[in-house]
């Protein structure tokens, strides 16, 4: 199934079960550009399908989801890289590496799974990576109202679930070759899930909440 066609049955059913508020996508530019969102529950990707328009989109999505007639639909539309989340998956890293030197919108969650306090967890360091290795510029989006417990509850009473996509401001991340680099990830791995706190509610920042980074990007935009 082609990619419009599916996005436009994403939209359709997304708009008969879900009021969807997105804020500041406009800041996403054209070209090369790293798309990093928090990771609350199954609707995240068709959310962002929602709100994005460009079709140069490269994904991974978990090798779960390869059989799965709404998931597997989506992922086949926009040509997935297909990821084993619970090995290093040097394979598809090589693979999206690849596909992002050709160009176009990286869209992953730095979490790498679904976060099971409905609040951000600590992120890895793919994203880090990624955006060193390639030199694309990182745009965090923050995301509310997707966890699976309350849509299924709102599903279950015909109620519209409220879902919430803000996008923060561009940034890059710079990573040093030779020593210290893996503190340096660490460190960038830091700013990008900070730059996405700082943009939810408290009480979905989760191991985030305290950082004095937070606080600081918190008090910047107020």
């Amino acid at each position: 199934m082609k990619f419009k066609t599916v996005r436009s049955i994403v939209r359709f059913i997304m708009n008969i079960i879900a009021d969807v508020e997105v804020v500041g996508m406009d800041k996403l530019p054209q070209g090369n550009v790293i798309l990093a969102a928090n990771h609350l529950g199954r609707l995240d990707t068709a959310v962002l399908l929602c709100a994005i328009d460009r079709e140069d989109i490269i994904m991974a999505v978990a090798e779960k989801y390869k059989d799965h007639p709404f998931f597997g639909a989506i992922g086949r539309a926009v040509d997935a890289v297909w990821l084993n989340r619970f090995e290093a998956d040097f394979s598809a890293l090589r693979e999206i590496l690849a596909r992002m030197k050709k160009g176009g919108l990286m869209v992953i969650a730095p979490e790498g799974t679904r976060s099971k306090t409905e609040a951000l967890q600590q992120g890895k360091m793919g994203v880090a990576f990624l955006a060193s290795k390639s030199g694309y510029p990182i745009l965090p989006v923050a995301l509310t109202g997707t966890e699976d417990r309350g849509v299924v509850a709102n599903i279950k009473r015909f109620r519209r679930s409220k879902i919430k996509a803000v996008a923060g401001d561009l940034f890059m991340v710079e990573i040093p070759k030779g020593r210290g680099r893996e503190e340096a990830m660490r460190n960038a791995t830091d700013e990008i899930m900070c730059q996405i706190a700082a943009n939810l509610p408290e009480s979905y920042r989760g191991v985030y909440k305290d950082f004095p980074r937070v606080q600081e990007l918190l008090g910047k935009s107020g």
